[in-house]
């Protein structure tokens, strides 16, 4: 726990403020906009093609715009060579496409009867995602000659302790959360298959297999924002690669419950502080999907009360 902590305030120390000030407004601008307007609802209503175009164009306009705002106040990052701005289109497009993949899902399992044709779009849409996603990213670091281990897929001298503190942490805030409307009306988010219930004797292993899949997008999320995003513009950033991920994973939280889109930025941050000092994502994981189970078992704690 001491090294993460001194992780943290090396980088508070060397931290641009009016760089972190104009991404934290413009984040808090979009989130305003975002809860009021519902921006991401109404992307996630488009035909497959408009909503990958229209996340495209979001992301773009949140990661670069943070970029943007970073150079702005740091003379180093104004000159960057041709190769990082097709690094930052190809990162918005990965996750464009992740988001905007549902359909093929669909497709896949359109066969089955029901109601395993929607099971099985559930179970298998997040581990087909996470495939592609990691497919694209491992040719994108390949293709950029980056160095190390693909996104920090590493487990040498991997600590696990520090962040088993890290989750001990969060579990008040996890219960500060469950008492929130809009938290208990997106969680458990099993409650999504408890249509199974009428269709098998015992359904807990179909609903340990969903929770699983569930489990599987949080490897997606860390290998895309903290192990690409952080480690690939730390390359040509260092440390300043930090900031704009927060604020493209905190926009990935646009969907979900407003307490937990604005802890979203700041656990993004942390996150980020410990990955480019490990070179790891593992502790990252260990936490993010520590978080996800624990939101869940409050989300079945709050529903019976």
């Amino acid at each position: 726990m001491k090294s993460i902590l001194g992780y943290l305030r090396s980088y508070a120390g060397t931290l641009n403020r009016p760089s972190f000030l104009s991404v934290s407004l413009l984040m808090a601008v979009l989130v305003y906009l975002n809860y009021t307007f519902g921006i991401e609802r109404s992307i996630m209503a488009q035909p497959a093609w408009i909503r990958l175009g229209g996340f495209l164009c979001l992301y773009l306009f949140i990661f670069g715009g943070a970029w943007l705002l970073q150079s702005l106040f740091s003379p180093t990052l104004h000159k960057m060579p041709r190769c990082w701005y097709w690094l930052l289109l190809a990162a918005c497009a990965i996750f464009a496409i992740k988001v905007s993949m549902d359909d093929i899902t669909r497709w896949l399992t359109a066969g089955l009867t029901d109601p395993w044709d929607r099971y099985g779009y559930y179970v298998l849409n997040w581990p087909l995602k996470c495939a592609v996603v990691l497919l694209l990213i491992s040719f994108v670091w390949r293709t950029g000659r980056f160095t190390g281990p693909v996104a920090g897929l590493q487990l040498r001298g991997f600590d696990v302790k520090p962040y088993w503190w890290l989750l001990l942490m969060m579990v008040p805030l996890i219960a500060f959360a469950g008492t929130q409307a809009d938290f208990q009306h997106t969680y458990p988010k099993m409650q999504r298959i408890y249509f199974i219930d009428d269709h098998t004797a015992v359904s807990w292993p179909w609903k340990l297999l969903y929770e699983l899949s569930y489990g599987v997008d949080f490897l997606t999320i860390e290998a895309f924002f903290r192990g690409f995003l952080v480690l690939a513009f730390a390359r040509f950033a260092g440390a300043a690669a930090i900031l704009p991920m927060a604020a493209f994973y905190c926009c990935i939280h646009f969907g979900k419950p407003l307490f937990e889109c604005i802890t979203s930025y700041f656990g993004g941050l942390i996150l980020g502080v410990v990955v480019l000092n490990t070179r790891s994502i593992w502790g990252g994981l260990i936490v993010h999907l520590g978080i996800a189970w624990l939101m869940e078992l409050a989300g079945y704690y709050f529903a019976g009360h």
